[in-house]
């Protein structure tokens, strides 16, 4: 069980490049110089994705720790 979720943590932190732009701001952005605007995009998509994934962990764990922990 411990594995588990040390795996789970390692693999929430790991950076790993992503494409996170719709087809339709994909086409608009590409056509600019520089790409500035397009990092910015896939950036914020990202931050918006992770954002629901950190609250359920973080709700898992309190739920985990309040029925699993042991009685002293």
């Amino acid at each position: 069980m411990k594995k588990t979720i040390i795996l789970s943590i390692v693999l929430l932190f790991v950076l790993l490049p992503v494409d996170a732009q719709c087809a339709m701001c994909r086409a608009v952005l590409e056509n600019e110089e520089g790409q500035g605007a397009a990092k910015g995009i896939n950036n914020g998509i990202v931050y918006l994705m992770s954002i629901p994934y950190i609250l359920v962990f973080g709700l898992g764990y309190f739920i985990y720790r309040r029925y699993f922990r042991t009685k002293k």
